[in-house]
């Protein structure tokens, strides 16, 4: 009998600093990003989300976005669908970067 997968995995959304939006990289990445709504870094771990923001703060595997403007986590944003199997929590990453574009958010996804 196939084990089923372990719900271990997590989504989560960091807040960036405004000064993201000075990076060329970034502002080519959201063309429809409405004034007034937050930057954000979306991310999957095997990780609690806190020790994976720890990580990327002190430059281990380290998103640069991340290591250089993130402010604080989000978990108003993610913590309905955590913990996930991996693949759910892949898919999940990607649907919930479409959704906060589709919203206004300045999304960044690695």
């Amino acid at each position: 009998m196939p084990r089923k997968p372990r719900a271990k995995h997590h989504v989560y959304v960091v807040e960036l600093d405004d000064r993201v939006w000075n990076n060329g990289r970034f502002r080519r990445a959201n063309p429809d990003y409405q004034l007034g709504k937050p930057f954000v870094y979306v991310g999957m771990t095997g990780l609690d989300p806190d020790i994976r923001f720890d990580k990327h703060k002190a430059g281990i595997q380290a998103n640069t976005f991340v290591q250089e403007f993130g402010l604080r986590l989000l978990p108003a944003l993610y913590e309905r669908y955590n913990p996930m199997t991996y693949e759910d929590a892949r898919l999940m990453e990607v649907d919930l970067g479409i959704a906060l574009r589709k919203a206004g958010y300045g999304v960044w996804q690695a």
